[in-house]
């Protein structure tokens, strides 16, 4: 079976929301063996509905859509669909239900409109919405679209995504015969053209049903490694050989083979360890202590965070000494240092990061120029304070982001070496 998603929604064409609906789903479609063949952003216009879907009916086996099922007048999915498939609308008992229990719960009336979310294309399967209002449908479009499926969900991710796990992906499950396998390979420390050299070899004696993708973004380079095949075992088994291979060859730019985040690496080790940390800050201004708390559980390693925006601030609470500044500057190796080494006597952590740095747009110059970070990782027990001066490019969001994972990154080196 292959599968389109299609994403309805002004808002998603005006740029005021981002399409995390589609990613779910072709995650999701992927681990039950359905390739996801095209993605697509669709007007609510209901003449726009009609071409959109009819299109997609006509190629893959399986389209689904998300948006336009809401109360207001812009939530015209159901009209489209009654037009594409000359279908009428019935109500459906059990989705009235759901609406009249959380309409009572809330001691308010059903409306009109609201009544209307639980009116459903005639002959669908209606997938009950455990989360929201409107019901959800998968229909099967008869001869015209060769029995192809159109599956229709509320737009709101939370909905969306309970309707995905308890109904549509056991509805398709059933009728599935492909197996996919995904393999991400989570990447630091190397450029994307440089990791591609190291694997080159690997790349040119792929499986096949195996394909190697490259996933760039602002701080680096990931891969995924998604094999498709009928046998389970077979596609289990080529995914493996690449994993390995790749492994084998770029083994210490990586730093996970799964959906793991940097942060949760960091957290994990540092548990493994038995090791504290703290952080101190100036040009990611608390992003780094944020990314790392972000972690469920991080309390249990992570001790505090300093921001020391100013220079009276790295003085006065880190103890960074103000002739040190005025001779090396705010940015520099010294000042990074002397950070981490004043935030591992503040703090009492086993280790500590620091961070310094011109993120822009302004305030650079020739010999320290915007996109400038000088970082440091201290470890009281080893003694070591490792400190270094990288150079990035980008505006003062992308710099801040990238000074962060920068640190991470370093400190996660660390973690690994000592």
């Amino acid at each position: 079976m292959r599968a389109e998603i299609i994403s309805v929604g002004d808002e998603l064409l005006k740029g005021q929301r981002v399409n995390t609906n589609a990613a779910f789903i072709a995650r999701a479609l992927a681990g039950i063996g359905i390739p996801v063949e095209r993605i697509v952003t669709c007007s609510d216009l209901e003449h726009d509905m009609v071409s959109v879907f009819s299109e997609s009916l006509d190629r893959v086996d399986v389209v689904l859509v998300t948006g336009g099922l809401g109360p207001t007048r812009d939530d015209r999915t159901t009209k489209a669909t009654q037009e594409l498939l000359k279908r009428g609308v019935e109500l459906n008992v059990k989705a009235y239900a759901n609406l009249a229990a959380r309409m009572s719960q809330r001691g308010l009336e059903i409306s009109a409109s609201l009544r209307d979310q639980a009116m459903v294309i005639e002959g669908s399967h209606v997938v009950q919405n455990t989360k929201g209002t409107a019901a959800g449908m998968i229909i099967c479009c008869g001869e015209r679209f060769d029995n192809h499926y159109l599956v229709l969900m509320p737009g709101v991710p939370s909905e969306m995504q309970a309707m995905m796990e308890l109904t549509v992906l056991p509805y398709f499950t059933e009728l599935s015969d492909m197996v996919i396998r995904h393999t991400p390979v989570k990447t630091f420390g190397i450029g994307e053209s440089t990791l591609a050299a190291l694997i080159v070899d690997v790349e040119d004696s792929l499986p096949k049903g195996t394909t190697l993708s490259y996933l760039p973004h602002a701080a680096g380079v990931n891969l995924m490694i998604s094999t498709v095949g009928k046998d389970k075992g077979g596609v289990d088994q080529d995914n493996r050989t690449v994993l390995d291979a790749i492994v084998q060859r770029a083994g210490r730019f990586i730093f996970a083979t799964s959906e793991v985040t940097l942060e949760e690496t960091i957290g994990s080790m540092l548990i493994t360890a038995g090791k504290s940390l703290a952080v101190a800050e100036s040009c990611t201004g608390g992003l780094v202590a944020s990314r790392l708390t972000d972690v469920p559980g991080s309390s249990l390693y992570f001790l505090e965070g300093f921001v020391v925006y100013s220079n009276k601030a790295k003085h006065d609470i880190l103890g960074v000494q103000k002739e040190l500044i005025e001779k090396f500057g705010a940015v520099s190796e010294e000042v990074a240092r002397a950070m981490a080494t004043g935030c591992l006597e503040k703090s009492g952590a086993d280790i500590t990061v620091s961070t310094t740095g011109i993120a822009g747009p302004s305030g650079g110059s020739a010999e320290k120029p915007v996109g400038m970070l000088c970082l440091c990782v201290a470890d009281r027990a080893s003694g070591k304070v490792l400190s270094k001066t990288l150079f990035m490019q980008g505006d003062r969001e992308r710099n801040k982001f990238r000074f962060s994972e920068a640190a991470l990154c370093e400190l996660l080196e660390c973690l690994r070496t000592a």
